[in-house]
């Protein structure tokens, strides 16, 4: 039986989905205020960075993938307007129902799918941009998901994955401490949930590094790839366009 990573576990590849879901069921309903305090508002930043390189259009369709409680579909929505679209999908339905829920509460009414990432139920070529935002490295299969992701992209499309990275060397040891004590800690007072932060702390450890990541889109058939490292390396931002 294949084995994958779960944190620093190793579970059975049909199982890791699972996992994954437990661990956000868990966390949905202090997800925004963690985000808030894990990364004293910065996430914010990284988010709208992440947007502005989306250089979105009028008219654009757009998937916003593991998209949790929405906060790029939310900002993305009024800048493709009235003749485009903004699709919210996740694996998650509890952090799905949360997003949608937000969505209508500021009187945007966007499609949310439940669906997994390795296996999208969309046309060849159907969208113009394709966001992910800290999904990736909870995927069971990334090479899968990242073909997947060039598949349903238009010709000059661009996928923009936003994920933890690798942070500077000078940095680490500090980096260590925050996360696997301070963030634990959090996590248990603000979110009565350790462990699930725990998690969160080993998966972006076991992530690959932002050169690793690269060559993986280009693998998975994306022609033109680049990468911006944010705060130290906290976070990267991955462009991949297909060509």
């Amino acid at each position: 039986m294949a084995q994958t990573h779960f944190g620093f576990q190793q579970v059975a590849e049909q199982e890791k989905a699972r996992h994954v879901r437990r661990v956000f069921d868990s966390v949905a309903h202090n997800y925004d205020v963690m985000n808030d305090v894990m990364s004293a508002g910065l996430h914010r930043f990284w988010k709208s960075f992440t947007i502005a390189q989306a250089h979105l259009r009028e008219g654009h369709q757009v998937l916003d993938v593991a998209s949790g409680t929405g906060d790029l579909a939310l900002a993305m929505a009024p800048k493709v307007g009235p003749t485009g679209r903004v699709i919210m999908s996740d694996i998650n339905a509890e952090m799905l129902s949360r997003g949608r829920d937000r969505m209508l509460d500021h009187g945007k009414n966007l499609t949310a799918m439940v669906c997994d990432c390795e296996a999208l139920p969309f046309a060849d070529q159907t969208f113009d941009r394709v966001t992910l935002a800290f999904g990736l490295r909870n995927m069971t299969h990334k090479d899968r998901a990242l073909a997947e992701l060039h598949r349903v992209l238009k010709p000059g499309g661009k996928l923009l994955v936003l994920e933890f990275s690798k942070v500077a060397k000078p940095l680490e040891k500090l980096y260590d401490f925050y996360s696997f004590k301070v963030l634990p800690w959090l996590g248990d007072k603000i979110a009565k949930d350790a462990d699930s932060y725990r998690y969160l702390a080993e998966s972006i450890r076991m992530h690959p590094g932002p050169e690793e990541l690269a060559q993986m889109m280009r693998d998975a058939g994306f022609g033109v790839v680049r990468f911006t490292t944010m705060t130290a390396g906290v976070v990267a931002l991955h462009q991949a366009t297909r060509v």
